[in-house]
């Protein structure tokens, strides 16, 4: 199925029965489109990519682009990026996602609801924490379950670990495209 008619009601044997392309996400019986296709996007994720499979020993962590991560009874999740320990499924691992962003203020609303709601889904499934970059602003934020914050001197980590992104790098991808 490549494009998502509104509004469409489906049971979860149905959406996991289903190929959407891109993947939807899948909430309460309903489908939502996930922001993707921008070249930004891409080279973000492909950078995290790339960079998890490079360290993925050194780190011990698997790293997963679009993984179908089932938060709830009734709900999955795509993230952009899924990364846990290795020799784990799923689940205490974190989660980064690509913010975005619009110059029309009520869009930007709803964008950010939306990443509020996808932010709090991965909290419940125990998911510790979440990486959100906007290629747009070259910020990103880091969200725990005690809040938000912006990343200390540049780099995204993951405490306890040796997991390290440095923000000058990712973005100076963005500057070679």
């Amino acid at each position: 199925m490549s494009a998502v008619p509104h509004p469409v009601k489906l049971s979860v044997a149905e959406y996991l029965a289903t190929s959407f392309r891109p993947d939807c996400d899948y909430v309460d019986g309903e489908i939502e489109e996930r922001n993707l296709g921008e070249k930004e996007h891409s080279i973000l994720q492909r950078y995290f990519t790339f960079l998890f499979t490079l360290k993925r020993d050194e780190w011990q962590i698997e790293g997963y682009p679009e993984l179908r991560v089932q938060v709830s009874p009734s709900r999955f999740r795509i993230p952009d990026i899924t990364v846990v320990p290795s020799g784990l499924e799923s689940g205490s691992g974190f989660c980064a996602h690509r913010r975005c962003s619009s110059s029309k203020s009520s869009r930007r609303k709803i964008l950010s609801k939306r990443l509020r709601q996808r932010v709090d889904d991965y909290f419940k499934f125990g998911t510790e924490h979440v990486w959100v970059v906007d290629p747009d602003s070259r910020k990103a934020h880091v969200y725990t379950k005690t809040g938000m914050q912006e990343p200390e001197g540049g780099v995204l980590t993951i405490p306890g670990t040796e997991i390290r992104v440095q923000l000058s790098e990712l973005f100076a991808e963005l500057d070679r495209a």
